[in-house]
């Protein structure tokens, strides 16, 4: 045979391996890609990844028993979700000094003496206390507010406890960016 015989090489074989070897490479890259998915570890992904809890804000505090991932479920940016009160430890404070209002359109008044609490840790409390002026403002005004009539009923009075949760919500959200509170309660309450 002469040089200029040599049998021609096969024009699919290189196609061939370089095919082999993007197949190969996909293959590899995909199955590394679906572990880190199922992981957590890629950005906005699923798997088990835990939640984003801004370490700056008050955290719930947990019964005993009580997971972590449990306790996450209720966590909130702003403090607006209500917890299981079974999951989670309330702590109470008093407001100080009685509130003294005249009711709107009557010649009467209420006096109550009022307390709240959270299952948020002892910042919510701290943020109460900084901020108790304000929030006496705020009762103050939403109390003047009130007609006698409807606070002389128990759902006019449960209707009063959850307009002043709002208030004092509204008050710490506006100054910490972070409510908290879950309930308030009356102490003294004497309408005339």
């Amino acid at each position: 045979m002469s040089e200029s015989e040599k049998p021609a090489k096969k024009p699919g074989k290189m196609k061939k391996i370089l095919l082999l070897t993007v197949l190969v490479l996909g293959i590899g890259g995909g199955g590394v890609g679906a572990g880190l998915y199922a992981g957590g570890m890629l950005p906005g992904t699923g798997g088990h990844a835990k939640p984003k809890v801004d370490p700056n804000l008050p955290h719930l505090v947990a019964r005993e028993g009580t997971s972590e991932a449990e306790a996450a479920k209720y966590q909130s940016e702003h403090g607006d979700k209500s917890p299981d009160p079974k999951k989670f430890k309330a702590s109470y404070y008093p407001l100080e000094n009685n509130f003294t209002v005249n009711l709107r359109d009557t010649d009467g008044f209420i006096q109550m003496g009022l307390g709240v609490s959270t299952y948020y840790d002892e910042r919510v409390l701290e943020n109460i206390k900084a901020h108790e002026m304000a929030i006496r403002s705020a009762i103050l005004l939403h109390l003047s507010d009130q007609d006698s009539l409807a606070l002389a009923t128990p759902a006019g009075k449960d209707q009063l406890r959850a307009e002043l949760k709002k208030s004092i919500n509204g008050v710490l959200k506006a100054k910490e960016g972070f409510g908290g509170v879950d309930d308030v309660y009356f102490t003294s309450l004497v309408m005339q």
